[in-house]
């Protein structure tokens, strides 16, 4: 996938969670060496690079959790809305033409 598709991705991806500031919704964050990170919070604030959520932690405590859009874009965070996956498409999209890059990349090789 070029930069300039991704870059696009990127902004849609952002300009959809501008609409849901102030919604709750759930994270699920891979955090690598197999550690997944699952919470629900409520989307505070949009930026140019990233977003940021108070997620909920025990005793009724709060925590911020920043995660970026390109994250979103390669499914290492995946956002849902009342058990509903928000950017599925993109992923999946995203997915599928990097699997067929390695693809062309092994047969040129």
């Amino acid at each position: 996938m070029d930069l300039a598709k991704q870059a696009k991705i990127v902004d849609s991806i952002h300009d959809t969670l501008d609409d849901f500031v102030g919604q709750r919704l759930r994270v699920r964050a891979n955090m690598g060496r197999s550690k997944i990170v699952e919470s629900e919070g409520v989307l505070t604030q949009v930026h140019p690079r990233l977003f940021v959520m108070e997620v909920d932690r025990k005793r009724g405590r709060k925590a911020r959790q920043s995660y970026q859009y390109v994250d979103v874009l390669t499914g290492t965070v995946e956002l849902s809305l009342n058990g509903e996956p928000l950017f599925a498409p993109f992923v999946e999209e995203n997915l599928e033409e990097f699997a067929m890059s390695v693809e062309t990349r092994r047969v040129v090789a």
